[in-house]
């Protein structure tokens, strides 16, 4: 074969790659069909003087498609939705004679057939799914035309053009930033994918800037504002530049299933220089740590400009700025807390805990851990690609855990499907299955190699999956959402899909628990207030007549919220005699010395106590965790509540502790009232109140929050938030 004819039957040929939304191309503002006969002005022809979109956020097209409240001066519009555009030519359109279309462009290598070059023809009749433009009113030299887009068109910017059909080619306007046109997802439209049906979830969970995390332990759950600022100046053409960084192909961007992936995977910085670098070993230097942030907008636009990575982020903060990235390009997302999250690297549903012979956790070969809390998100869309009953819910988290098909992500993974065990299906749901449903097993790993099991604990992982309530901040309990009653027929079942489909479980734990035992043990711990000392109560129970002697063993640990430990600040042994049919309480004081200089980013303590019988050699054993609780700081107003008028706010901090703390920086921030901002205090003596005052300027009316975070050298994780009902500017 001659060296031309490879070339022209070399495959399949190459378009290089439009996979980002800022690059451009112009389209040429003439595109002749051979040579213009002389004497011909192509001005005669009809002309575009001036396009005007109806954009201010009072204007209908805004109103209308709910994006009134974006910071932002251009078009954005909802797919699927008709809005207006009007049209000035030089003369009097005259349908019999004229002929003009709209245009719109994405990307650097438009094509039609990819959906980024979209020519709308004018028609009689606008049709849903359809691109389309109706005249809707005709006056002097102006057109009025409805404009509809389709409901699976690409979500990005677009640019605008205005081309007018002449005998000899095309006239086109030229390229004008002031008609660029955002086109969002629009959970109101029936026929996008992420339409949800009711009005108050679409408010909840597409329009409201500010949500509530939770976080904590079990027992004691502790909840943070934070503001999602997805309406904020600059972070929609942020939420656009994450995914030009993850280079993703434009074609793809009208799939809210691709969309959400790759901002699973954008959102952390592991392997793809994305937004956030986690850290979790409680060292912050040249960054930020993670409990100071109070929203999403520094981080996003901090990204935005430095084009690298924000330093430092952990679960609740990857997914406040997930949330935000979902919310601001229109796919309704909520953040999901879920406790006692086990981290299974292996997704074999089991959280192997090994014990010494003495009772005490082998941390060599312990590997798994379980997390006080861990948080994700959910976003709302169909899933044409699995089978019908699994849309709705999908969990999507970007806390960078486990590698799935190369990449640090996680999701989406249908909800419903993680409930009956369906593991099956993408995305990484047999991870998220194992995070929700694992067991807990406590294997004692004896001297001569073999291991045994002691006890399965079936009910401690997942123990409560919430999020935030619709219209309101106190927790809606969506446990039921991910898993069947413990217990229940359709739990066992659940659980028997996942292992058909791959999910096993290496050991056998099936009849290999001994037989109950004829003592029970259980502790509880006082409230523990930072800086003072709290007792830890274990209680013994004997149920038969037989007498027992008892071993038992204590391990106090400063925990990372993962359930990773630190260090062990406290350790003791002791022994108890327990008569027939009686119970023995133990004390032990917890002293503040003992944990005050190790602690962590979250303040959390966890208590392990193991057990042994000498009579019959049975194991108990019981871990809980607790969250010191820590001071407030306490945010003041005064003046007038009123958009366009000032108020001063006060953000005030006593140091409750004994030391000094060093290296004070207080955050606040206020969607709608103020943008984020800081203040640095060298230091703050023991007992010790700082004050500071800004002055701030109300833009947004309705129900606001102000929210301030504050971290030292030595105390993270303090919080305070206030709520502020901002009135609308009177009229004139």
């Amino acid at each position: 074969m001659s060296e031309t004819s490879r070339t022209t039957f070399g495959g399949r040929r190459a378009v290089p790659p439009n996979n980002s939304n800022a690059a451009e191309d112009d389209l040429p503002t003439v595109e002749l069909q051979g040579m213009v006969p002389r004497g011909v002005n192509l001005q005669e022809f009809l002309n575009v003087t001036s396009v005007h979109l109806f954009k201010e956020r009072w204007d209908t097209n805004k109103v209308d498609h709910h994006t009134d409240k974006y910071e932002n001066n251009k078009l954005i519009v909802r797919r699927g939705q008709s809005f207006y555009v009007q049209i000035d030519f030089n003369r009097p359109y005259d349908p019999r004679r004229d002929l003009f279309r709209v245009e719109y462009v994405i990307g650097r290598y438009p094509q039609e057939n990819k959906g980024t070059y979209i020519p709308v023809p004018i028609v009689s009749e606008l049709q849903s799914g359809k691109w389309g433009a109706k005249i809707v009113m005709r006056e002097d030299r102006s057109v009025r035309l409805s404009i509809q887009s389709s409901p699976k068109c690409i979500v990005g910017k677009f640019r605008m053009y205005v081309a007018v059909w002449t005998p000899y080619g095309v006239l086109r306007t030229s390229r004008n930033p002031e008609t660029d046109t955002y086109i969002l997802f629009n959970p109101w439209c029936e026929d996008d994918a992420v339409y949800l049906d009711n009005e108050k979830e679409r408010e909840e969970y597409v329009l409201n800037d500010i949500g509530v995390i939770f976080y904590g332990e079990v027992n004691d759950i502790k909840t943070r504002s934070w503001s999602y600022g997805q309406f904020e100046d600059g972070i929609l053409d942020t939420c656009l530049y994450v995914m030009d960084r993850a280079q993703m192909d434009l074609s793809g961007r009208g799939n809210p299933i691709k969309v959400s992936r790759v901002g699973s995977a954008m959102v952390n910085a592991k392997d793809d220089e994305g937004v956030l670098v986690g850290s979790w070993d409680n060292i912050y230097a040249y960054g930020v740590p993670p409990s100071a942030w109070t929203g999403s907008v520094d981080i996003l636009l901090e990204y935005r400009s430095s084009e690298n990575p924000v330093r430092y982020g952990q679960c609740w903060v990857f997914a406040g700025v997930f949330n935000t990235f979902l919310r601001c390009l229109g796919i309704p997302a909520r953040i999901v807390t879920n406790y006692f999250s086990a981290h299974d690297n292996d997704a074999n549903l089991q959280m192997d805990i090994f014990l010494e012979e003495d009772g005490n956790v082998n941390s060599k070969l312990t590997k798994d851990s379980v997390w006080n809390y861990h948080c994700w998100n959910e976003a709302w869309m169909t899933r044409p690609d699995l089978p019908v009953g699994f849309g709705g819910w999908q969990a999507v988290d970007s806390t960078p855990q486990e590698n799935s098909d190369g990449m640090y992500r996680c999701g989406p993974a249908s909800v419903q499907a993680i409930k009956h065990g369906h593991v099956c299906f993408q995305f990484d749901a047999p991870f998220v299955f194992a995070e929700v449903n694992s067991d807990l097993i406590y294997i004692t790993a004896k001297k001569d190699g073999t291991h045994v099991v002691e006890n399965v604990d079936a009910t401690h992982i997942g123990k409560l999956i919430v999020t935030k309530q619709i219209g309101g901040d106190g927790m809606m309990d969506i446990t039921d959402t991910y898993k069947f009653q413990e217990g229940q027929e359709e739990e066992r079942l659940a659980l028997e899909t996942a292992l058909m489909y791959g999910a096993k479980k290496p050991l056998n734990t099936e009849g290999v628990m001994k037989s109950r035992s004829n003592v029970d043990m259980d502790f509880e711990v006082e409230n523990a207030v930072l800086g003072k000392d709290f007792k830890l109560s274990i209680t013994f129970r004997n149920n038969s007549h037989n007498r027992y002697t008892i071993t038992a063993y204590l391990s106090a640990n400063i925990t990372f919220y993962t359930g990773v430990p630190k260090a062990e600040f406290k350790k003791e042994t002791f022994d108890v005699t327990l008569e027939p049919l009686s119970f023995k309480k133990e004390a032990v004081l917890i002293q503040a010395s003992e944990y005050m200089g190790q602690l962590l980013e979250q303040a959390s303590l966890h208590f392990f106590v193991t057990a042994r019988i000498n009579e019959t050699r049975d194991v108990l054993a019981k871990q809980k965790s607790t969250v010191l609780t820590i001071p407030e700081i306490i945010i003041k107003v005064r003046g007038t509540q009123v958009v366009g008028s000032d108020m001063t706010v006060t953000v005030e901090f006593t140091n409750p502790l004994k030391e000094t703390l060093r290296n004070v920086w207080i955050h606040l921030d206020g969607p709608g009232i103020t943008r984020p901002m800081k203040k640095m205090f060298r230091e703050i003596r023991p007992n010790s109140t700082v004050q500071w005052e800004e002055v701030c300027r109300p833009w947004v009316s309705g129900h606001r929050k102000l929210i301030a975070s504050m971290s030292s050298d030595s105390l993270r994780h303090v919080y305070g938030e206030l709520d502020v009902q901002i009135q609308r500017r009177p009229s004139m």
